[in-house]
């Protein structure tokens, strides 16, 4: 027995806008009834906003309560709008699903898809893939869009939010390399990250004293004031303060609030200003 929220609850036992709206302005088909689950989303369309939204499908609690959520989710909406929905989207709408039925979001999410590209008039690529999974009619597109977008990690996993492997299970070895030739493109797009180089103690001084000569000791001098560095300990920067700076009350306010700063802003985030004593 699944464990539904009550607001999946609510939307199996009476689910919104179940039917066709006539002269539909786009239609989203997808599933089949020999796979256990079909959707038949139809959308009103007018001035490139969303009016109404209707549906009809054959499935599961899990099934019909995802298809009731997104049809409230997307009236009122632009179409650019509605294109950006996810299955975790309408996932969320219900605060959640079982795992094992995540595919149902899934299917929402593809019907809205192929609604909006009827209405456009074009092909969704995933119409185009080869298919992977023969019992449910995955195509390999779906299942890389899948992993992903959903982070997946396992077979187990891609059957849960497609299907796929959810019948005979002959497709499991192609579900496995799909699976790995995914994760390996993802890992292949990802530039590395350079570490930044650490500093030597010398190249460290030098840095703190073009950022007090540059950025510091201007400011100061317009007030009569200067700054002199004393020493560099590790984190730990003495400097000492001339002129009319030695005899302000403001000083450490002036250390901690403009030179530190400085200094962490140019130089080092960690580093910490100290007034000689």
């Amino acid at each position: 027995m699944w464990e539904y929220t009550d607001t999946v609850t609510e939307h199996f036992q009476n689910p919104r806008n179940v039917g066709e709206v006539k002269n539909a302005s786009g239609t989203g088909d997808v599933g089949s009834l020999a796979c256990g689950d079909a959707l038949k989303l139809t959308l009103k369309i007018e001035d490139n906003v969303i009016t109404d939204a209707k549906f009809k499908t054959f499935g599961c609690a899990s099934a019909i309560a995802s298809s009731s959520a997104l049809t409230e989710m997307v009236k009122g909406m632009t179409v650019e709008e509605a294109e950006k929905i996810t299955n975790e989207d309408i996932a969320n709408f219900l605060g959640g699903l079982p795992k094992e039925k995540m595919h149902c979001s899934v299917m929402g999410r593809e019907a809205l898809e192929a609604a909006i590209a009827d209405f456009r008039g074009l092909v969704l690529p995933m119409a185009e893939g080869e298919v992977i999974c023969e019992c449910f009619g995955v195509t390999d597109l779906e299942i890389k869009r899948a992993i992903q977008e959903s982070n997946l990690r396992s077979v187990e996993e891609i059957t849960n939010f497609t299907k796929a492997g959810g019948g005979c299970g002959k497709c499991e070895d192609k579900l496995r390399a799909q699976l790995s030739e995914t994760l390996s493109e993802d890992l292949r797009m990802v530039p590395a990250v350079e570490k930044p180089k650490r500093m030597t103690a010398l190249q460290k001084i030098k840095k703190i004293e073009e950022v007090l000569e540059r950025e510091v000791r201007p400011g100061l001098k317009k007030d009569g004031g200067d700054i002199e560095l004393i020493d560099v300990d590790g984190d730990f920067v003495t400097v000492s303060l001339r002129g009319s700076c030695t005899s302000c009350k403001n000083s450490q306010t002036t250390l901690k609030e403009y030179v530190e700063r400085k200094l962490r802003e140019h130089v080092l985030d960690t580093l910490i200003v100290e007034e000689e004593q």
